[in-house]
């Protein structure tokens, strides 16, 4: 039977992070309104907030032949004891950069993977640590400018104009930009699945002899 998976996000760095892994998902936004979730804990708001976007796309989902995944995520930054997620706007993620330049914080990735027919699930999160550069004034105030900074978790990305402004991380590239593919390997295990299984021949063919330079 073919195997679906349903992207409950709107973030188009996730859905091209999964195309140029073989997988083309199908986009459902799930529309939660994440200021109504509160936690303490980085690790359990992302995951609660991966969870309810997962949920909230269930019903919306047309029966057919194919067997459906469901795949929820969300992303936080633990920096100086703060759970950090979208700036408010242009002035908090300005201070934030003034903040975080020269500093390491810990972004939190929460995934909630659901199978639907089988009304089973697994959920995780990924954890990996950023070392941000020791970024001038100037270059903030031309980041924040970009409206980049305005859309993500932290404030920052690793696969757009931000990637020159962190020095390094401690982990799976992946997680950063919003879904961990080596997790999301392991939640597939945990659910009899393989990744191989969500390859589309023609993502996964395309992969196949790609020039390098």
């Amino acid at each position: 039977m073919p195997l679906r998976l349903v992207l409950a996000s709107a973030s188009p760095a996730r859905r091209k992070l999964l195309q140029a892994a073989g997988i083309e998902p199908d986009v459902l936004v799930s529309g939660v309104d994440e200021s109504q979730v509160v936690s303490d804990r980085a690790e359990e708001l992302c995951l609660e907030l991966a969870r309810r976007k997962a949920e909230a796309v269930l019903d919306r989902l047309r029966e057919g032949d194919e067997r459906t995944l469901v795949i929820g995520c969300d992303s936080v930054l633990g920096f100086d004891g703060e759970i950090l997620g979208k700036p408010a706007d242009a002035a908090d993620a300005t201070d934030r950069w003034r903040r975080m330049r020269g500093r390491s914080g810990v972004l939190h990735t929460g995934h909630c993977l659901i199978d639907v027919a089988a009304g089973r699930r697994s959920e995780a999160v990924a954890s990996t640590v950023v070392h941000f550069a020791a970024v001038s004034d100037e270059e903030i105030a031309a980041y924040v400018g970009t409206g980049e900074p305005l859309a993500v978790a932290g404030a920052f990305t690793i696969d757009g104009i931000g990637g020159p402004f962190l020095d390094r991380i401690d982990g799976a590239p992946s997680t950063v930009v919003g879904l961990s593919l080596p997790l999301l390997r392991r939640l597939l295990a945990d659910l009899d699945l393989s990744i191989v299984d969500l390859w589309t021949k023609d993502e996964a063919n395309s992969q196949i002899g790609h020039p390098l330079g």
